[in-house]
Formats: C-alpha cells, structure tokens, sequence
C-alpha cells in the first residue's frame, strides 16, 4: 500500500525496533504524541525504519495510539545507519511536510535526530520531560533540563518546521494497549516513489559490513529495562557501602542506581547515576537508599510504579513522594532486609 498525502501536518513518532522486535520506548512516544496529536486536533502516525516486519507487529503501534503506521523496509535496514536511516527519514519529511516530530533521546535517537535536523534546517531540542502545546499559536512547547539540570527551560522553534524533539526513555508510560484501535499501515521500499513525487535513496552498505551488535559490559547498568533498582546516596558514607545494595539487587535480579550526589564522590560510576542529569526510570520497585531527594532525582523516578525511601531524616524529600517512607538507619534497614530476603 502507497503513502497518502493526507499524512501531511500530522504528528510523527519515531519507532525504534532491535532484530525484529519493537522497542517499548516506541510505545512511550506515542502516548506522548497521542496527547499533543489530540491537542491539536490532527493524526499521529509512527514511522518505522527496519526489516520487514509482520502486520501483527505494526498493528501494536496502532493498538497503542497510532493513527497510521509508516514503515520503510528492507533487509539492508536490520541495523541502524545514521547515513542510510536519515537520508529516508528527510526524504519523508519533505515529502509529507509533517508539524512535530518526536523520538526517544536513545543512542539511535540522539544520532539520527540531529543529523537529520541538519538536513531539513529544523529546530531540535534534546533530552526534554516535558512536552506541550501552546494556546494560540499551536507552537511545541519542549521542557529540559539545562545548566547541570539545576533550571528547566522550556524552548519552542517558531520559524522552522518540522519541530523536533528526543524525549527521555521511560519519561512517560505506554497508553493501554486497544485491539479494536484502527489504523492504516503504508508499507514502501528502498527506490520506491512517495505520494508527492520524491524517491527514497537506493542506499546499500558499501564500506561497512554490520555484522551486528553486542553491549558494552564496563561500567554497564541497564536501569532504563530494570524491573527493580535500589539506588544509594550519601547517605550510605562510602563507595564500598555500595556492596550492600550489589548483593541485594543481585538477589532480587535488579540493578544498582545511584544519586548525582554518589556519582560525583566517585562511589560509584555515572551509567548507574539517576536522574535528570542521568538515567530516567520506570521500574516497578525503585528503593532509594540515603538518598535525600533533590528535584531532578525525583523527575527522574516519577514514573516509577512503588517507590520506597530509607532516610534517617523524616523530612528527606524522597519520603514525601514515596509509597513507604522507613525512618531509621540505612545500614539497620538493609541488614534486616537481607535476613528478610534469605528467609
């Protein structure tokens, strides 16, 4: 099925996939772009740049809020490019004209995006929190974090079109998956022609061959997939107290996070540190240990589903939004936890 021109003044989200299978911040985007898509009264459509993919697949975009899904496909696409992803994606832009377009500030997002804002002389702000629509002018109302995310700013590109954003993982939840949600899937290929007349590029790996990918194991920590993490501040005195929270979370199959707080002292390394100026979370347990609650800390475990606070100070700012507040003393706390978890 051709592209139509109806997709013209729509609001884009980037879908993200990974050997075949999509990733949930794809899901996350669309209720982000579902609320500004609503708001201003116009579709939102998902675009997919992959390998081909099954129409079960796609519909899952469309059962999470999509209006229409357009997916470019071949078998040269399994693995991102920046070059061959963004030379596709600016051939969509100026075809279809699109108003925002929003994609997950990952390492595929935080690439493709700029390079192809460059591209198509647009605006783009990065790693936002926050997104709104303006009364009045109907403008992208983009929310960061700036300077060391001590202010937020809030940023709009009036000028130039499309409006563009990267959005922090786990930032939002997925909207409800919706079976009896319909929608339209517009499939092309390398080469094929759009609606308006432009063509795809018939880009093939000539100097590269991907073989594929494999994660960096030094200093990792998956906190943005984890299911629980147990972070720790200052409150826990020393970096080698961070063995306590280690064992814990390797018992309970989670990880270890930390405040900006612990990463400065050098007690811990940056890929665990939480946050706005780190990782932001969704776990379904988050325990924060020590860990006093500065502003952008709590922005970045407010989507988090049962947050638990060990503070020895009763009026830490961690405990005021926790679902359960412990007083008392962090090291007491873990070490009856341990004979808890034993037991």
């Amino acid at each position: 099925m051709k592209g139509n021109v109806h997709s013209q003044g729509y609001v884009w989200t980037i879908a993200e996939q990974f050997e075949g299978k999509l990733k949930t911040v794809s899901f996350e985007l669309l209720s982000r772009g579902r609320d500004l898509a609503d708001k201003l009264k116009v579709p939102l459509c998902s675009i997919l740049i992959g390998p081909i993919l099954d129409e079960e697949k796609l519909n899952m975009l469309i059962h999470r809020g999509a209006d229409e899904v357009i997916v470019v496909e071949d078998i040269e696409l399994r693995y991102f490019n920046a070059e061959m992803y963004s030379a596709i994606l600016t051939a969509l832009i100026n075809d279809y004209q699109p108003e925002i377009i929003l994609a997950a500030a990952t390492s595929t997002g935080r690439t493709l995006m700029p390079y192809t804002a460059v591209k198509v002389q647009a605006g783009l702000t990065a790693d936002c929190t926050e997104l709104d629509i303006e009364e009045g002018t109907g403008l992208l109302l983009q929310t960061r974090p700036a300077i060391g995310g001590n202010i937020m700013a809030t940023i709009k590109t009036p000028e130039q079109k499309p409006q563009m954003a990267t959005v922090r993982p786990r930032s939002s939840r997925p909207l409800k998956e919706d079976t009896k949600r319909c929608g339209t899937v517009t499939r092309f290929s390398l080469g094929d022609t759009l609606p308006g007349g432009g063509r795809f590029p018939a880009l093939k790996i000539d100097r590269t061959a991907v073989k594929g990918y494999r994660r960096e194991e030094t200093g990792f920590a998956n906190l943005e997939e984890a299911e629980l993490i147990i972070s720790g501040g200052r409150g826990l005195k020393k970096g080698e107290n961070f063995s306590l929270l280690r064992d814990i979370a390797q018992t309970l199959g989670g990880e270890v996070g930390a405040s900006r707080d612990a990463v400065d002292r050098g007690w811990v390394s940056y890929p665990h540190q939480v946050g706005l100026s780190g990782k932001t979370v969704s776990p379904r347990l988050y325990m924060g240990v020590g860990i006093s609650g500065a502003i952008q800390h709590l922005a970045g475990i407010k989507t988090s589903e049962t947050i638990v606070s060990i503070n020895s100070d009763p009026d830490a700012s961690l405990h005021k939004i926790a679902d359960l507040a412990i007083v008392g003393d962090a090291f007491e706390v873990l070490g009856e936890l341990k004979k808890r978890i034993k037991k």
